[in-house]
Parts: structure tokens; C-alpha cells; sequence
């Protein structure tokens, strides 16, 4: 009887992560899509500097929508951390497009380039995995709405 009891358990446990892995993939490629819309919204503009609108809109929401969901009481602390690292990313990033805190200023004719290399450092370190579905879930409403 107790493995009987005890295959119904993992069965459930299994039914029930399937659908959270299924959220959470979809939520990432969400993610995903608003920078590859970046990448190509930048290779259609032919003038540097709204490119450089266009890589700093985008930088800036999700630097705003990171931060509203870092407010959010809901949210634990070890999401928060990863929040912050995920904010951290997309803040050095705009600093390198605009040449501030360091940085050299990427060149007008380097747009396109840097647009694409922003894309595949965030698909290949896929950095959103340090927090919690939930969190994501949250990001992804935001960037939504916004």
C-alpha cells in the first residue's frame, strides 16, 4: 500500500512541475522575444542615433519593470538578489551603448553588432533562471503592460 501511495505522490508531483516548467519556459522566451524586437527594430533603422533610442527604450524598461517587481513584497529575498543582478546587467549594458561609468561609447557603425551581442548574452547566460517562477511571471505582466 505504501508504494502504491507513494507512485500517486510522484505521479502528482510530476503533473504538477510540468505545467510551472511549461509557464516558466514561456515566460522566458517572452523575454526573449522584447530583446530579439530590439535587435530587429535597431537593424531597421538606418539613423545611429534612434538606434540608440531604440537600445535605451529598451534598457529602460526592463531596468523599470526589474525594479517594480523588486518593490513587490511578495518577492523573496533571494529573488531580489537575482533581480538585482538581472537589473545590473541590463544598467552595464546601457552604460557600455552611451559610454558612461568607464565604458567606451560603442561607435555609430557598431549598433547593429551590439544590438545582436546584447541578445546572445542574455540567451546563452539566460540569466532569468536565478528567480522563481513567480517572479518571472511578474516581469513578464510588466513588460506587458509597458
Amino acid at each position: 500500500m505504501k508504494k502504491l501511495t507513494f507512485s500517486f505522490l510522484v505521479i502528482a508531483l510530476i503533473a504538477f512541475l510540468s505545467p510551472l516548467k511549461a509557464q516558466s519556459s514561456k515566460a522566458q522566451e517572452i523575454i526573449k522575444k522584447n530583446i530579439n524586437e530590439m535587435v530587429t527594430d535597431v537593424e531597421r533603422t538606418s539613423n545611429p542615433i534612434e538606434k540608440r533610442k531604440v537600445l535605451n527604450k529598451t534598457f529602460d524598461k526592463f531596468i523599470t519593470t526589474i525594479e517594480r517587481v523588486e518593490k513587490m513584497e511578495s518577492v523573496s529575498a533571494d529573488d531580489k538578489a537575482g533581480l538585482n543582478d538581472f537589473k545590473a546587467s541590463f544598467v552595464e549594458k546601457k552604460n557600455e551603448l552611451n559610454g558612461l561609468n568607464g565604458f567606451a561609447k560603442v561607435p555609430d557603425n557598431q549598433l547593429n553588432n551590439y544590438a545582436n551581442f546584447v541578445q546572445q548574452n542574455f540567451e546563452q547566460a539566460d540569466r532569468i533562471v536565478t528567480v522563481s517562477l513567480t517572479t518571472v511571471l511578474l516581469i513578464v505582466l510588466i513588460l506587458l503592460l509597458l
